[in-house]
């Protein structure tokens, strides 16, 4: 469906163009940049809320600034729609996180305009202040380095840490707050207590907006007047919050609060602030959703709210009028409610997904036992830890990708120290349209070569429950389950929870000549094959492992010494996963087979629906079937496999 610009925003090719415009006209490019944005996303679904609150933060950016030699910075991307609109991707927009179309998120390869690729949060700061100390090395002073961010964000340390580093640098970097008190659950903690206190001090705005006049002046009073006049804002600034300006106490230069959508404002002030030497921090007021009633009412809900009526505000269900499976988030949610109505050590930690992971359902029912900790991976990991060393039990749920932000503390203050925390990845595999920033691929391999742990994936929901229930029981050490993104297999699936012994899988079906080990839930893409596979008369054997540490051994025994052929698949990376492991013991034991792994090759895969993904791997239904085929009759050969 071909969606039309305005008269406007159709002469946009690039911030070059936006430039040639009146001031006068900018309001009317961000009315018609919010509703293009709310014309493609709802017939081709994506990221809404976020980009719809930079509406004019974008325009004023791209006009203000020049870019791409002046850079800027998003964080986190998904607030980018209208900036990749403004920088020649608007003909392409409709294509925005479909396969093989363009990115959800910033991507160096994609634009010039995108300086640094941003899918986790928290990022843009530290990104920034190396470019900026990099042109300053070049004698690029004249060049602007601008990192927006949104306030979710700003709670994660490595946000902090990067503010603490670019106090001393006296640079031309600029960071702009975008505060919407939003990442995509309502944000939690003393910075966004803090924000709020700023937003609405009476006398401190009216200070701020006589000190607005003398900014673009300061330059001309000499560097000793410019000190004054810093030591004598700072000062009144403190004494009208009743506190010292977080921000200035790290040798910002601190801006605001403004609004976010006054579109002339915005123009004035940054134009006022490219001649402010040093680091500096501009404060905006947005409204996350801005422009669209629904959005603005409902945060979370409209984030990413799919397809959807821009007129009505009905969200498209799924064509299927058929009861549905539970989303594995929901098995999770739901199953530890009830394992911590029997089990008072159970708590929940999640960094700012709650209602992602479905760990809002325990919030809701065990306020006091269940904690969003805010953007901040590895403090939820060392939480998590300090509550075990207590005798709690923590379910700490992270999805796979963002876990890599806290691999040291996983190791350091859990493993090494044998705290039982059970780890709940979501996620986990090829995640789908986020890309490459979001998918899992690497939790099977980077959790497997950490002592102590143990690493297990359910096939269905009932095997979730059951994991759930084994790892709550005592003294069983780091425990980390994944699942992925998505509905499971099952409708009925709330059956007893029973335990699983540590290390054991499970055969699903004998077979002839050719053996399939899968793990996860990819493992219903290998029972599709095997019908499809024993209706022209092949017969594979079908194991699933649950656990790729310890790996069931015995388990393995009889697989090897009955085929001579086997496949193992696995949602994430070749490298080091479960295939990997099914080598290591093939060669400890001294078998030999043709084993041939299907997962993730070794590259980073785009975004797409994750069925295309899979396919375009190597490991669904169909390309599995193609694979057994060729093993069976001899076509892959042992120098061919691995």
């Amino acid at each position: 469906m071909e969606v039309k610009s305005g008269e406007l925003l159709d002469k946009i090719n690039y911030p070059s163009d936006l430039k040639l415009l009146n001031e006068s006209e900018l309001e009317q490019v961000s009315q018609e940049l919010r509703q293009y944005i709310i014309d493609v996303v709802s017939v081709n679904g994506g990221h809404f809320g976020a980009s719809l609150g930079v509406v004019e933060l974008s325009v004023a950016l791209h006009y203000v600034l020049n870019t791409p030699y002046d850079q800027l910075v998003w964080d986190v991307g998904h607030q980018a729609y209208g900036h990749k609109i403004l920088t020649g991707r608007r003909p392409m927009f409709h294509t925005n996180r479909l396969y093989k179309g363009i990115s959800g998120f910033p991507k160096r390869a994609e634009s010039e305009y995108d300086t640094f690729g941003v899918g986790h949060s928290s990022t843009s700061i530290s990104a920034a202040l190396g470019m900026a100390v990099a042109s300053h090395y070049k004698g690029e002073t004249d060049r602007q380095h601008v990192a927006v961010i949104g306030d979710g964000a700003m709670t994660a340390g490595l946000a902090f840490e990067a503010l603490n580093h670019a106090g001393i640098e006296n640079t031309n970097l600029l960071v702009i707050l975008n505060d919407n008190c939003m990442s995509i659950d309502p944000n939690v903690g003393a910075l966004k207590e803090y924000l709020t206190r700023i937003a609405t001090s009476r006398p401190y705005n009216r200070f701020r907006d006589d000190i607005s006049h003398v900014l673009g002046k300061i330059s001309e009073l000499g560097p000793n007047a410019h000190k004054t006049i810093k030591k004598i804002e700072k000062s009144i600034k403190g004494t009208l919050l009743k506190e010292s300006n977080l921000f200035e106490a790290l040798n910002f230069r601190y801006f605001g609060p403004i609004d976010g959508h006054d579109i002339k404002q915005l123009v004035k002030v940054l134009k006022d602030l490219k001649n402010i030497p040093g680091p500096k921090i501009l404060h905006c007021v947005t409204v996350k959703g801005k422009g669209y009633a629904l959005a603005e009412k409902d945060q979370t809900k409209w984030h990413a709210p799919g397809l959807f009526d821009k007129i009505t505000g009905e969200i498209t269900k799924s064509g299927n009028d058929k009861p549905q499976p539970p989303k594995y988030q929901d098995v999770f949610g739901l199953t530890l409610v009830e394992l911590a109505e029997v089990n008072p050590k159970i708590m929940g930690v999640t960094p700012a997904m709650p209602s992602g992971s479905s760990l809002n359902i325990m919030m809701k029912a065990m306020p006091k036992r269940a904690f969003d900790v805010g953007i901040a991976e590895q403090h939820a990991v060392t939480f998590s830890a300090g509550l075990a060393t207590q005798g709690m039990l923590p379910f700490c749920n992270i999805y796979s990708s963002f876990m890599q932000r806290a691999y040291d503390q996983v190791i350091h203050d859990v493993a090494i120290q044998k705290l039982n925390v059970v780890f709940c990845l979501d996620r986990a595999g090829l995640a789908g349209a986020d890309g490459a920033t979001h998918h899992g691929a690497f939790d099977l391999a980077y959790m497997r070569c950490i002592p102590n742990m143990i690493v297990s994936a359910p096939m269905n929901e009932e095997e979730l429950r059951n994991l759930m229930y084994t790892a709550q029981q005592d003294d069983m050490g780091p425990f980390s389950i994944r699942y992925p993104r998505g509905n499971g297999v099952m409708q009925h699936w709330r059956q007893p929870m029973r335990a699983i012994p540590i290390g054991k899988g499970r055969k699903l079906c004998d077979g002839e000549e050719v053996a399939i080990l899968t793990i996860g839930h990819i493992g219903n893409e290998a029972v599709k094959a095997r019908l499809e596979l024993s209706a022209e008369g092949i017969n594979p054997a079908h194991y699933d492992m649950r656990f790729v540490k310890p790996i069931d051994e015995e388990l393995l025994h009889e697989v090897f010494s009955k085929y001579k052929k086997i496949v193992t698949i696995e949602d994430g990376c070749k490298q080091g996963g479960m295939g990997t492991a099914v080598l290591e013991f093939m060669a400890d034991h001294h078998y030999s087979a043709t084993v041939i792994r299907l997962g993730i090759p070794d590259q980073f895969i785009e975004h797409g629906e994750q069925k295309e993904l899979w396919a375009e791997c190597g490991y669904d239904a169909a390309s599995i079937v193609a694979t057994i085929k060729k093993l069976a009759i001899g076509i892959i050969t042992d120098s061919m496999a691995c």
